[in-house]
């Protein structure tokens, strides 16, 4: 028995906005400046004003147009800020999408790793239970306020995803490995008590933390965490047809190209460019489009990095 992918769904705006034209560059810092010329990020796209979730609910509900659901389970993977506190975004995607059958909840803390660690959860919620058949996990990438523009990180865009993970899907999820660190907890936070959310800010405690301390740890963890992930699935480097990562700037391709001896696929540079960062959605848009794109086939292993800045790292090793 085998667990996968059943389906996926992505939502992108119909419309973008150059990352030039965006309200707050001209307010930059000279090198917050020179940051945004350089990430590699030429557009993002902006949804229409609504809350997070209603774009969740979309993505769940057009891929529904196109496959049966009925999950045993829907995970949504936490947005940079809930549309509700002490209420329940998972609630009312359960709700709204008509998923009445499915327990649902939030999965968060983890930020762009939060897709990894859903469908590592997922697979091991179907293999736990002979009874489940499928579990529904979904998200919505939108900035916490109204700035695009985290630096000294990336530029978000906007963009939300529906997928399956179902027995005997495909691609196989055949290996993955997740790693924390609570030691960068509060690298970044948004003071969203003490102000209105079109003043909420995300401040970096350190730029040199993010850039030095935290890419040291990246390096280490993923490094080994590769090689391990690797070995579960019975396969090499060599074995290897395509890697894929989270989209934060091109620098960072070039970065864990070099520690792992691995080429980054083109597919991420390319949603990069076009969409900017969208948080926990990079990697399902970018299996998405490898997929779609026929650089894979059939027996074919793709390997999947992912971190985040609150230092959350997973590797997965999909089979085609």
């Amino acid at each position: 028995m085998t667990v996968g992918i059943g389906a996926i769904h992505c939502v992108l705006p119909e419309g973008s906005t150059p990352v030039a034209g965006l309200p707050e560059v001209d307010a930059l810092r000279t090198e917050e400046r020179e940051f945004v010329g350089t990430c590699g990020i030429d557009r993002v796209g902006v949804f229409p004003d609504a809350p997070t979730t209603d774009f969740a609910v979309q993505a769940c509900q057009e891929l529904g147009k196109a496959t049966p659901l009925d999950p045993d389970v829907l995970i949504m993977v936490g947005a940079r800020a809930p549309d509700v506190l002490l209420g329940s975004d998972s609630g009312r995607l359960q709700l709204d999408g008509g998923f009445d059958r499915a327990f649902a909840f939030t999965l968060d803390g983890l930020g762009c790793t939060g897709s990894s660690a859903a469908w590592a959860l997922a697979r091991d919620l179907l293999v736990a239970d002979p009874g489940r058949q499928s579990v529904l996990i979904a998200h919505a990438s939108r900035p916490t306020g109204v700035d695009r523009v985290r630096f000294p990180v990336t530029v978000i865009g906007d963009g939300a995803y529906a997928m399956t993970i179902v027995r005997g899907g495909s691609p196989a999820l055949v290996a993955h490995r997740q790693e924390s660190d609570g030691t960068f907890h509060d690298l970044f936070r948004v003071d969203y008590k003490q102000s209105p959310w079109y003043e909420w800010r995300e401040e970096c405690e350190s730029p040199d933390r993010y850039r030095f301390e935290l890419a040291l740890h990246s390096r280490q963890r993923l490094g080994r965490m590769v090689e391990t992930v690797l070995a579960d699935a019975g396969i090499t480097k060599a074995d290897v047809a395509a890697t894929l990562m989270q989209n934060v700037t091109a620098s960072a391709y070039g970065f864990y190209q070099s520690l792992l001896g691995l080429p980054i696929h083109p597919v991420c540079q390319r949603q990069l460019a076009a969409y900017g960062h969208l948080g926990a959605m990079d990697v399902v848009l970018n299996l998405d489009r490898l997929l779609a794109g026929g650089d894979v086939g059939p027996g074919d292993h793709v390997l999947v990095l992912n971190n985040s800045p609150v230092a959350a790292w997973a590797a997965t090793v999909w089979r085609i």
